[in-house]
């Protein structure tokens, strides 16, 4: 009985203090064993639950810095939820016959206070020590989710407009890659004539080692 009263104050006390997100499970559809990672994910669901913001103060993380490929965002966010919410209101919904029975990293959680995307990074089973003999809630870090063509069909506009508006995978949408010497005659600047005429010549592997210093 004094669990269940701890639990039920742990549960209280988030949906006081705490903010109602949406957490949103991925669905594998082709992992790669060797990387441990699924470019191709499912989100197809979307359940509203109660989550303690633990990092209350800013974000966590590396934040925002200039990489040598582009600005990147590794903003971090640290969720609280309670392990009993969790099981009544994510995995008894989305997987009731199945071992979902805790909060996986490659899930979603949409945060709509700061409208934001944010993927579970790690989730920390024992955020406290028993100090209450059992455990009564997860600590979820999660960062900002970087998009790759996912598929997002959860029901939540605000999620669901991100594949919208920035899926590589439509139908409707093809990229070819293609380039013909012949087709960029009138650019003044090319150098395609050259190129044709020429270009057999300007590394000549049969003469000497073009890597050495001119010793065979």
């Amino acid at each position: 009985m004094e669990q269940n009263l701890i639990e039920d104050l742990v549960i209280e006390s988030i949906k006081i203090y705490g903010h109602d997100v949406f957490y949103c499970p991925r669905t594998i559809v082709a992992k790669n064993e060797i990387y441990g990672e699924d470019s191709i994910s499912k989100y197809q669901n979307a359940y509203p639950v109660e989550v303690y913001i633990k990092s209350y103060d800013s974000y966590e993380g590396d934040g925002q810095f200039l990489s040598k490929f582009n600005l990147e965002i590794r903003d971090q966010v640290t969720f609280t939820i309670a392990v009993k919410t969790f099981l009544d209101e994510v995995s008894v919904a989305h997987s009731p016959t199945s071992s979902y029975t805790r909060p996986l990293e490659g899930d979603l959680i949409y945060l709509p206070m700061a409208s934001r995307l944010f993927a579970i990074k790690f989730v920390n089973k024992t955020p406290v020590f028993y100090q209450m003999g059992s455990i009564q809630m997860y600590d979820l870090v999660a960062e900002v989710f970087e998009y790759s063509s996912e598929s997002l069909n959860t029901g939540i506009t605000e999620i669901d407009d991100i594949e919208k508006n920035y899926t590589l995978n439509s139908t409707s949408t093809k990229i070819v890659g293609t380039f013909n010497l012949d087709t960029q005659a009138g650019d003044s600047f090319a150098d395609n004539s050259e190129l044709q005429s020429q270009g057999n010549n300007i590394i000549d592997f049969t003469e000497i080692d073009p890597f050495s210093e001119g010793v065979i």
